[in-house]
């Protein structure tokens, strides 16, 4: 097995791409991705980010989004009785101009687990199962929000399987003219759906940020979150467990740099960065106000959060 285990954000262009058609073509073996929280960010002109091909080809992909593919073809084609493993995956701001986001052919098998597709463009459809052998694609927990395509959300074709499980969200998503689009279309197919809203959180989970520019990585300094809870009586969760790449920092007033909050005067401080678009809780065992800074505009937006 090979295993590739992220430690930043990756940012594809052509001096880094691989292969002619994908930034990385995986057959014949197995192989794991643990992103670690990271992104895998583009290609602008290749057709694939990544292509798992052949019947003793297996991929797992954990952890990880996937965003800024401009591409002719989908960010993952899984082909050939190959199979997709995927489990926190997000899918995240694609345009594809002729096909699927996520595209399983030809015998290919993808399970997916708690993923996000959201703001994604493509030609007809967000997830497809299409062609002859017996292609299936099972999703467990999945969430569809403003994708952009002219079919479906779901499409499955010829003697193609698609199973549903667990929580499905489909919201906001619309055809290239602004129309609803439709959460699945069935062509000569089984579609079968064990889906249960009851299942989906009561408290509705953050999802990933609307895109924005990739801000430069910050190292992971400061105290380690069980050091920091230890020395202030901080606590935190975090969707996915807090070593899944989020990070906490305590601040002075200097690492907060808004003067008016400074002085007002404050209790603490926390500067909360890396993988927080998967949900991220604080406690502060301090009274009072709770000021969020957010680091998408410069100055930091000031914005009041309820306690």
């Amino acid at each position: 097995m090979t295993t590739f285990n992220m430690t930043a954000n990756c940012t594809i262009d052509d001096s880094n791409v691989g292969s002619a058609a994908a930034f990385l073509w995986f057959e014949s073996g197995a192989f794991t991705i643990n992103g670690n929280g990271h992104s895998i960010i583009g290609p602008s002109s290749r057709n694939w980010t990544l292509f798992v091909s052949g019947g003793s080809t297996v991929l797992d992909l954990n952890d990880v989004t996937l965003q800024g593919n401009e591409g002719s073809a989908s960010v993952v084609n899984v082909d050939s009785h190959g199979t997709l493993n995927a489990s926190n995956v997000i899918f995240r701001n694609n345009t594809t101009a002729s096909s699927p986001t996520l595209a399983v052919q030809s015998g290919g098998h993808g399970f997916l687990e708690d993923v996000q597709f959201l703001d994604n463009r493509g030609s007809a459809d967000v997830v497809r199962a299409s062609s002859t052998n017996g292609t299936i694609v099972t999703i467990t927990n999945g969430v569809f929000r403003r994708n952009v395509a002219s079919e479906a959300v779901l499409h499955a074709d010829s003697d193609a399987t698609i199973e549903l499980e667990g929580c499905l969200i489909f919201d906001s998503n619309t055809q290239p003219g602004g129309e609803p689009l439709s959460d699945s279309l069935n062509t000569s197919a089984t579609f079968t759906d064990n889906s249960n809203a009851a299942s989906c959180p009561k408290r509705k989970k953050k999802e990933e940020a609307r895109p924005r520019p990739t801000p430069t990585p910050r190292p992971a300094y400061g105290a380690s979150y069980v050091a920091l809870q230890t020395a202030t009586g901080m606590t935190f969760e975090a969707t996915y467990g807090l070593d899944s790449g989020v990070h906490f920092r305590q601040l002075d007033g200097a690492g907060i740099g808004v003067q008016s909050i400074i002085d007002a005067g404050y209790l603490a401080a926390l500067d909360v960065y890396g993988y927080v678009e998967q949900g991220v809780e604080v406690c502060f065992p301090q009274a009072g106000r709770v000021i969020f800074l957010d680091a998408r505009t410069m100055p930091r937006a000031i914005v009041p959060l309820e306690s």
